[in-house]
């Protein structure tokens, strides 16, 4: 991999969350980030939330790389070739991609009623949110810069996933969304592990995100936190890891990862893994991504 300092990164669903967290993070590592998002305009955002590619642009900037807003409604195929075109135009290459865009969390803060109840009481759209915003979405961005990681024999693909994936997190639409997010990273490993590009999936713990942060009531039992730009830390060190290939395909978890390379969260806090709570002990036998000396 190219030192993360002359990388050139695209993230989706940069605008706030966890996205606009990876954007900052990879600008203290001095690299050119591409910040792609629907809102350019602060409040128009269907989430009723602030934020805008331009603010997350100008604090990759402000953090020593260069942030360039790349206005982007990832529901639309054809803006998100004509996005990786330009950057391949512009930088000849593309190092990082991570596809961070999600859709369905807008009702927790854009005044609709939230149910809780079964599948059978979601809306239908909820559906289509999370799995055209979000896995296809991913798999549509994956497809448009592979070609060019791929050309270059080298490359990263960051996939945001969750526990979810795994275990039953409701409503039944986003558990089924993550387990494919986390079969998609795993897939196009396959594919791409002989052409030197490596697929992943990262999942973060309880971010405290402009969504989160406005809901915060419902998450105060829960000490273990991170900020968005913790999950961009252990992203960026990913993206500095000479050997990163040997984790391609690999579900990851965002503190295990930080703990692994060292990374801090601001103030210099460091969340730990969840991983235990949720799913239980490790399986005997199961490699451990990030064996210690």
């Amino acid at each position: 991999m190219t030192p993360v300092q002359q990388q050139v990164v695209f993230v989706t669903g940069a605008s706030r969350g966890v996205g606009r967290g990876i954007a900052h993070a990879f600008g203290e590592a001095g690299a050119t980030v591409y910040v792609g998002g629907r809102t350019t305009v602060d409040g128009t955002a269907p989430s009723r939330l602030p934020g805008t590619i331009t603010e997350t642009a100008r604090l990759v900037t402000e953090a020593g790389g260069t942030g360039v807003p790349l206005p982007l409604d990832v529901r639309d195929d054809a803006q998100i070739e004509t996005a990786i075109a330009r950057i391949g135009a512009e930088q000849g290459r593309l190092d990082v991609l991570v596809n961070s865009a999600w859709g369905g969390y807008e009702r927790f803060t854009d005044g609709s009623p939230v149910n809780p109840g079964p599948f059978w009481e979601q809306p239908l759209d909820l559906w289509d949110a999370m799995h055209r915003v979000g896995l296809r979405a991913h798999y549509v961005a994956s497809s448009f810069a592979a070609p060019m990681m791929v050309a270059r024999g080298t490359g990263l693909i960051i996939t945001l996933s969750s526990f979810a994936g795994q275990v039953f997190v409701p409503p039944v639409a986003y558990g089924v969304a993550h387990a494919a997010i986390d079969r998609l990273a795993a897939d196009m490993a396959v594919d791409l592990r002989d052409h030197g590009v490596v697929s992943v999936a990262l999942y973060p713990g309880l971010v405290l995100t402009e969504s989160v942060l406005a809901n915060i009531q419902y998450f105060e039992h829960e000490q273990n936190r991170e900020t968005p730009r913790f999950v961009g830390r252990a992203a960026a060190a990913l993206a500095a890891d000479p050997d990163v290939m040997r984790l391609t395909g690999l579900p990851l978890v965002a503190a295990e990862v930080a703990a692994a390379y060292g990374v801090e969260d601001e103030e210099g806090h460091r969340p730990v893994s969840n991983r235990s709570a949720i799913t239980g002990p490790p399986t005997p036998g199961f490699p451990d991504p990030f064996p210690r000396p």
